[in-house]
């Protein structure tokens, strides 16, 4: 099934761009310098990370700035079909600029070559993926990180008990092996992640593997779909933390205080361990942001 490259458009202050595309890239290293110039030129911020095989980003910026971005990424023969999620927001979704070379663009270590352009599960569009979710013969795997499960997660999906996305093959290994004759369908937040996933549990020898194609955030904004069936809000790298996905009244939260436990979804990070946790605005303020008295009593005293 063939993607708009431009998803979603927006009016506001601010847009956050969220992008990948796995090609081929002859010097990463040169091309990492050249991409971080002229984002700074640009003026937009973001986290961006480039390999070999491709670049992964996700931006923040003016409607002019963003609209600039994309336009001369699509200039660019590697990039012409790259598909972008946009996002409307009221202010920069980062602080800064990082344009980085990586060896791969999800860190997953596994000792075989793994090409999403050439092996990766059948895509489903939000529509199919809503629709297998209320099947009795499908399983469901979250392909994030528990704490990303924790805040918000497909109803019914499995939880990976991984703190890193190169944790998955064991993980895979030791929980799912006797599920190769199962259909699966998994899913993670923009979609890059189960590229990977999929490839190899079907070198594995999963026999019917797909994938949510654009991942949560694509599946949120489907006007038909209306982000239902998932509960919570999807955790995303950068300022804003999280995000809200099911547009109906069947929202919900599903995550609880750390310090109280009382229903919220909000999470903060510990100034001393830096541990992102969850955490309600009065326990916020009585811990004063940390994650335990210990830390509390480790933090450097400033004058």
């Amino acid at each position: 099934m063939e993607e708009e490259q431009v998803i979603y458009m927006c009016n506001s202050a601010y847009r956050v761009l969220l992008y990948y595309k796995f090609v081929k890239i002859e010097d990463p290293e040169t091309f990492t310098q050249e991409h971080l110039q002229y984002c700074k030129d640009l003026g937009v911020k973001g986290r961006i990370l480039i390999a070999s095989e491709g670049i992964n980003g996700t931006v923040s910026g003016t409607p002019e700035q963003t609209e600039q971005y994309m336009k001369d990424m699509h200039a660019n023969p590697l990039f012409k079909d790259m598909v972008f999620k946009i996002d409307d927001v009221e202010e920069h979704a980062f602080k800064k600029i990082f344009v980085r070379h990586k060896a791969e663009l999800v860190t997953f270590r596994v000792d075989e070559e793994l090409d999403p352009n050439e092996i990766s599960g059948k895509r489903l569009s939000p529509k199919e993926f809503h629709e297998h979710l209320q099947r009795d013969d499908v399983i469901v795997i979250d392909g994030r990180n528990d704490y990303e499960y924790e805040i918000g997660h497909f109803r019914g999906a499995i939880r990976p008990d991984v703190e890193s996305f190169r944790e998955f093959p064991e993980w895979i290994r030791e929980n799912l092996g006797d599920m190769k004759d199962k259909k699966i369908i998994t899913y993670c937040t923009g979609g890059i992640r189960c590229e990977k996933l999929t490839g190899f549990m079907i070198k594995e020898g999963f026999q019917d593997v797909a994938q949510l194609e654009g991942g949560i955030v694509t599946y949120g904004k489907d006007p038909e779909v209306q982000g239902r069936l998932f509960d919570g809000k999807c955790y995303v790298f950068d300022e804003r933390i999280s995000v809200p996905i099911n547009r109906t009244d069947e929202d919900i939260v599903i995550a609880s205080c750390y310090h109280c436990g009382t229903t919220h979804d909000r999470y903060i990070n510990c100034p001393t361990c830096n541990l992102q946790h969850v955490c309600c605005e009065a326990c916020e303020e009585t811990h004063n942001r940390f994650c335990s008295d210990a830390c509390r009593e480790a933090a450097p005293v400033h004058a």
